[in-house]
């Protein structure tokens, strides 16, 4: 198999009609983990593997968008599914939130949180994980996923002051935001035009430049083509249920 990412949902900020907010799955030889759960990316995550079947779940930051559909994940595992506790990776912030959510005094057993922050690494089945703070208003994680020889990295939600490169070197395929056209961008932003996107993919030496995180109602061929000027090859916006291989 190698390494694969495929898209539970990638509409910016809140949901465009039809689509769900950000949310992958990223699969490899033997590991499967659900990378952000905003909302309406169980319902999809389920066309794809059951929860069952997820290793682990990663979660960028405590922006609802990216996370609420770990409430309803977490409902799924303790009454309806026979499973082990879910490993689940995110910030500190974030889990105070989805246990207030889910209207639990604890979490455990159901899931087994692990805190991560800044310049940790983690290995999930034969998956290796690292994570960089991001330039955006919360504790924001972008990982970078190695596995078979091949690398993916994913920027979450970020500002202009952070790059692809604070993930090393040699990252095969670059998953961004890219929230606005650069003529729409108001600085400082939490978010990165299409234009950044891509400029700082390559400055990064990113070799597959994916693009998410649109806002709904965007004009996506432009997001495409104002990304693609600055990457200097050609750019491709994601779609809910494609899988990209890596």
């Amino acid at each position: 198999m190698g390494l694969s990412i495929t898209v539970l949902g990638c509409s910016g900020s809140y949901s465009a009609p039809g689509l769900a907010c950000t949310g992958y799955l990223v699969e490899s030889d033997s590991t499967r983990v659900w990378l952000d759960a905003g909302p309406g990316t169980l319902a999809n995550l389920q066309r794809h593997r059951q929860l069952t079947e997820i290793d682990a779940i990663v979660v960028t930051h405590e922006h609802p968008d990216h996370w609420l559909d770990l409430a309803m994940a977490y409902i799924a595992c303790r009454y309806f599914l026979d499973r082990p506790p879910m490993p689940v990776y995110g910030t500190a912030g974030t889990r105070a939130l989805a246990q207030a959510l889910a209207g639990a005094h604890d979490l455990a057993p159901t899931i087994d949180w692990r805190v991560i922050s800044d310049g940790d690494r983690t290995v999930i089945g034969d998956q290796q994980w690292r994570f960089s703070r991001t330039d955006h208003p919360v504790e924001t994680l972008a990982p970078r996923v190695d596995s078979g020889g091949r690398s993916f990295a994913f920027s979450a939600d970020t500002g202009e002051g952070w790059s692809f490169a604070s993930l090393g070197a040699a990252i095969d395929v670059g998953l961004c935001e890219a929230t606005y056209l650069h003529q729409d961008l108001v600085p400082p932003s939490p978010h990165l035009s299409a234009l950044q996107a891509g400029a700082m993919a390559a400055e990064a030496g990113v070799k597959r430049l994916l693009l998410t995180h649109l806002a709904p109602g965007s004009d996506a061929p432009a997001f495409g083509r104002e990304a693609a000027e600055a990457f200097g090859a050609p750019v491709e916006l994601v779609e809910v249920d494609r899988r990209y291989e890596v």
